[in-house]
């Protein structure tokens, strides 16, 4: 988990959280349905929220655990690989 924090996610009471900022709203929901379609692969579901209309805050925790678990590690380095799969800016 160490390199997330290091690659800019924080923790925050149990919950993995990152902010990212997308050069304008359509790339930012672009982005917010490529995050969906890779927690729909893995059945993991983040909290989304889009905010000055392209900056996109992420909150993943495991909400039956109460905690930080693999699956949520799994699904912040595959947002991380999205992001930077779209960064042609």
């Amino acid at each position: 988990m160490n390199i997330l924090l290091e690659q800019g996610w924080s923790e925050i009471d149990s919950r993995l959280v990152k902010n990212y900022v997308l050069p304008n709203f359509i790339e930012a929901v672009n982005f917010i349905n490529l995050v969906a379609l890779e927690a729909e692969n893995i059945n993991h579901h983040p909290d989304i929220k889009l905010y000055n209309y392209k900056n996109v805050r992420l909150i993943l925790t495991t909400k039956s655990k109460g905690k930080i678990t693999k699956k949520d590690i799994l699904l912040a380095k595959s947002i991380d690989n999205v992001f930077e799969s779209m960064k042609v800016f």
